[in-house]
């Protein structure tokens, strides 16, 4: 029997997940040394699967009902991965490491409840978005509305963190915000105001009910979506009074709904996120 692999996808947001005893069998036959190289070599995306991140699940934890090991494609850790905790939720559910819809996950970011809903669909409880500039971390006390030089441009953006750190800037009507998160992205995402790094978002309104988001994903680059910069981005327009509070998210790989009932005058709520969660394939490593 080789080593079993499952690939999955929320909004085109990819990964692979393998089971910590399969993982375990790679390391004993030197196909890795650790999990940060195992997905380095599994997300690869021309000598792997090729994936945005990798995910094993953590069985061995007493302060939630199941936790996980996740890890961004270039081998770093990351505290928290919205579309990822969906196809966890999915995966762990489907295969009985759980038995109960609504569950808790340990993660670097806190403890995550996922519930599996009867449409297929994952929500999620995103926890409350984090304001405190020390805890995001963004280094300027002014977080918020922000002004950051880059290139030949000015943009004014939001640092928030979702249990990992976003820029969440709102473009212009007629700016081409694919474009942009390929050409700023990168700077942005290791800016000294950043000591952690940070993803970054660039949105455009459609209404007050919906936006369209592009990112550039720290430790990946662009992504075809991005949960928790979904519900950064969402955070943000609400508290700079651009949009209301439920949501629909366009990614360049599909579409979520956030739901946050926060605003300038009270941010202690929790951002609900909602999305699809699928199986691409299972495999075999041989």
């Amino acid at each position: 029997m080789g080593i079993k692999i499952t690939k999955m996808q929320g909004c085109g947001n990819d990964f692979v997940i393998m089971d910590y005893e399969d993982y375990k069998i790679g390391q004993e036959e030197n196909r890795w040394k650790n999990m940060s190289d195992a997905a380095k070599k599994l997300c690869n995306r021309n000598f792997g699967f090729g994936a945005d991140g990798f995910i094993i699940p953590n069985t061995n934890v007493d302060n939630a009902d199941i936790g996980w090991f996740f890890y961004n494609s270039d081998g770093t850790t990351a505290q928290m991965c919205g579309n990822g905790i969906r196809c966890f939720a999915k995966y762990v559910y489907d295969k009985g490491f759980v038995e109960k819809k609504e569950f808790g996950v340990s993660t670097l970011a806190g403890i995550i409840s996922p519930k599996l809903m009867d449409d297929g669909q994952v929500r999620v409880n995103m926890s409350k978005p984090i304001l405190d500039y020390e805890k995001i971390p963004f280094i300027p006390v002014n977080n918020l509305n922000y002004k950051i030089a880059v290139k030949n441009r000015i943009f004014e953006g939001s640092a928030i963190s979702m249990g990992n750190p976003h820029f969440v800037i709102y473009a212009e009507p007629e700016d081409d915000i694919l474009a942009m998160a390929k050409e700023y992205g990168p700077i942005i995402e290791t800016s000294t105001e950043f000591p952690e790094k940070t993803n970054v978002e660039f949105i455009k309104i459609k209404s007050y009910k919906k936006i369209e988001l592009r990112v550039w994903e720290r430790g990946c680059g662009i992504t075809l979506a991005c949960g928790t910069g979904a519900c950064a981005s969402v955070v943000a327009g609400i508290l700079n009074g651009k949009i209301e509070n439920s949501v629909d998210v366009e990614l360049l790989g599909g579409t979520v709904h956030i739901d946050w009932d926060g605003s300038v005058n009270d941010t202690n709520h929790d951002v609900f996120m909602t999305g699809p969660a699928e199986y691409v394939y299972t495999a075999e490593l041989i």
